[in-house]
């Protein structure tokens, strides 16, 4: 049966509600899904608690949530590139749980594979590790960390089918396999769709089963994060 809706206020429809936690693939604004995100930012729903790696920046990516008050706490392992959430952060208005990039990866990996908890040595010995239980395995010291589930999980797909069979393109596909299966409903956009089976088994990263709701991407221009050129060197006689 098709999953693809009308589009991301339609995709969204009766998922959303205040103080629910909502895991996000993407990494700076790689990969993001940006039309999902503006959409949760235009339906108002507020006290949220958000996974993933960073915060976008400044007014693009999970900045627009931040910048419009939407977000209670956050649970990622970078925010350096957004001005507000550090303001927010300094000023005791917003809840960040840091966790090492890793271990972040690892308990939404564990939260979709239903593993409730598991032991790293990421993090032992440091503020990461405070209050958290330990365990000695073969002499060396572990902390326990638990797996993440979020009521809701967005992700962005280069291509996929209406079943909501899933592939990614090159870093893009950064979080986006983790988060979608640790979602208990995943909302996925993608700059393709196809009919069923007009995808190669072989190459589908996210099966249809984590996935129930699919969504059109827009052809929005992809933002980068920092722009990094330098001088083409002279050609000798031109």
């Amino acid at each position: 049966m098709s999953k693809l809706t009308a589009g991301p206020a339609a995709a969204l429809a009766g998922v959303l509600h205040d103080g629910m936690t909502i895991a996000v693939g993407g990494f700076g604004l790689s990969g993001i899904p940006a039309d999902l995100i503006d959409a949760v930012r235009d339906s108002g729903v507020k006290d949220l608690t958000v996974v993933s790696n960073n915060m976008g920046i400044d007014g693009k990516g999970l900045g627009v949530l931040i910048e419009a008050g939407q977000v209670r706490k956050v649970l990622a392992s970078y925010v350096g590139e957004n001005k507000l959430f550090a303001q927010q952060f300094l000023a005791g208005t917003l809840e960040v749980e840091f966790n090492p990039q890793g271990t972040l990866a690892e308990r939404l990996r564990a939260g979709g594979a239903g593993i409730a908890a598991f032991y790293t040595k990421t993090g032992v010995g440091t503020v990461i590790a405070e209050g958290k239980p330990h365990q000695e395995f073969d002499g060396e010291l572990y902390v326990q960390e638990r797996g993440i589930v979020a009521d809701l999980s967005l992700v962005h797909a280069h291509t996929a089918d209406t079943d909501g069979n899933l592939i990614y393109r090159h870093t893009a596909r950064n979080f986006n396999p983790v988060v979608a299966t640790a979602g208990r409903v995943t909302i996925a956009e993608a700059e393709v769709i196809v009919e069923p089976g007009q995808l190669d088994p072989n190459h589908i990263v996210t099966p249809s089963v984590y996935v129930q709701r699919l969504v059109q991407a827009s052809g929005r221009v992809k933002d980068i994060e920092q722009r990094t050129v330098r001088p083409r060197p002279a050609v000798v006689g031109a």
